[in-house]
């Protein structure tokens, strides 16, 4: 793997905690407006531009004029002083910590041509519009401020590395109101280069999230060459790169709405087929690999894959997510495309159950599927065959901040 140091864009000491900050999609809208009219150093305000603009201006503007309003703000944290460039090119150590987690691994620049020739891989088909759109983000705004999550093999060497390092005085450290506190070390150079040479003895390491970002940089990078606007034959990528032993991969459940026409006894007489069906006596999650676990008028049920439905050497079509698609969602429930269909949502599993049960309520959803993790290493087992996992069956902690460290694409 070739990953190298770069020279970040990072925010000044003193407002760190006020820039970083989560991706503008995951806020409502009303926790968004409020965000950013009460500060006004957050990088809200680089992604999301037209925040301040009437809504009548901000519904006429075309994408290429959104996108120079993006490059405008960015300039202007520049310009101001919110946003500072490195001297010198760095390897970061970042971690995040809380709730009784802690993740720690290097930000660093990763070579697009791994991406291209497949020893970045990837679980995840991405649309080709949405590709398309991220490319033309990148080429005119000319950064990336978001890295993709890369999980690697164990690596000897690289935790004492780490830990020597993160024994000193980190560079950042502030707490978020999720209650996470972040910490970033500016390593060395001489750090940095043994860091890159330790990446130089593994052949592969694999996307955890970020596949949208990873496929668009690399296109983008491709564009350049053909331009001939790159001075690299191959450029570079923003990473997070963490030992896979060390992220935390949890489930991603599905709740499911308009069934009017099927009552709860005829729906799990239908599931009895391909399925141990036993009512519970409480909530809970699922315990084991190919139990689903349901809610349907306030019922809890464990739902046990009987064994003429699992395909256990098959990367994908033994998943949990999977079966589920081909013997409940689809052939009873109706749904033909996960991707599409307004009738089901997707819940992280960090969210308790009572909370996935307030946002049934809520949305006039009828029955939520609980699903059991994906591991790794049926992750990577699909990865390594070159297929594609089922629309969201994961959620990889941690979630980075955007404008924590920003990769310049001009570099």
């Amino acid at each position: 793997m070739d990953i190298r140091p770069f020279k970040a864009l990072r925010p000044v000491r003193d407002k760190v905690h006020l820039v970083a900050t989560r991706p503008f999609y995951t806020y409502r809208t009303n926790v968004l407006k409020a965000k950013m009219q009460s500060n006004p150093y957050s990088f809200l305000h680089i992604i999301n531009p037209d925040f301040d603009l009437h809504r009548e201006e901000a519904e006429v503007l075309d994408l290429e004029s959104r996108l120079n309003l993006v490059k405008e703000q960015y300039q202007r944290f520049i310009d101001e002083g919110i946003l500072i460039t490195d001297e010198t090119p760095s390897i970061y150590i970042y971690r995040q910590s809380g709730d009784n987690q802690e993740y720690t691994g290097i930000i660093a620049a990763t070579s697009a041509c791994d991406y291209n020739e497949g020893r970045v891989k990837k679980h995840e088909a991405t649309l080709t519009k949405r590709e398309k759109l991220f490319t033309k983000y990148l080429d005119l705004v000319g950064y990336n401020a978001e890295p993709v999550l890369l999980c690697h093999k164990k690596i000897d060497g690289l935790d004492t590395l780490l830990d020597q390092s993160t024994s000193q005085r980190p560079d950042y450290e502030f707490t978020t109101t999720d209650k996470l506190k972040h910490e970033l070390w500016v390593l060395p150079t001489n750090i940095s280069e043994q860091i890159s040479k330790y990446f130089k003895e593994i052949d592969a390491c694999y996307i955890a999230d970020g596949h949208h970002r990873s496929a668009s940089s690399a296109a983008l990078n491709q564009l350049r060459i053909e331009k001939n606007r790159s001075c690299d034959k191959d450029g570079y990528f923003l990473s997070f790169l963490i030992d896979e032993s060390k992220l935390k991969v949890f489930e991603y459940n599905r709740i499911v709405r308009n069934i009017e026409d099927l009552s709860e006894e005829e729906f799990i007489n239908s599931l009895t087929k391909n399925f141990e069906v036993k009512a519970l006596n409480k909530k809970r999650k699922s315990n084991l690999e190919h139990e689903i676990i349901m809610m349907m008028n306030d019922n809890w049920y464990s739902l046990i894959c009987k064994d003429h439905i699992i395909e256990t050497d098959h990367p994908v079509k033994s998943l949990d997510a999977e079966i589920l698609t081909n013997y409940v969602l689809t052939p009873i429930l109706g749904i033909k495309d996960l991707k599409t269909d307004k009738n089901v949502e997707f819940i992280s599993g960090t969210e308790k159950l009572d909370n996935l049960k307030k946002k049934m309520y809520k949305d006039g959803f009828d029955i939520a599927f609980i699903l059991y993790p994906v591991s790794m290493d049926q992750v990577k087992k699909v990865a390594d065959n070159n297929m594609i996992m089922p629309p969201k069956s994961t959620w990889v902690e941690p979630k980075m901040r955007s404008g924590l460290t920003i990769y310049s694409l001009n570099e």
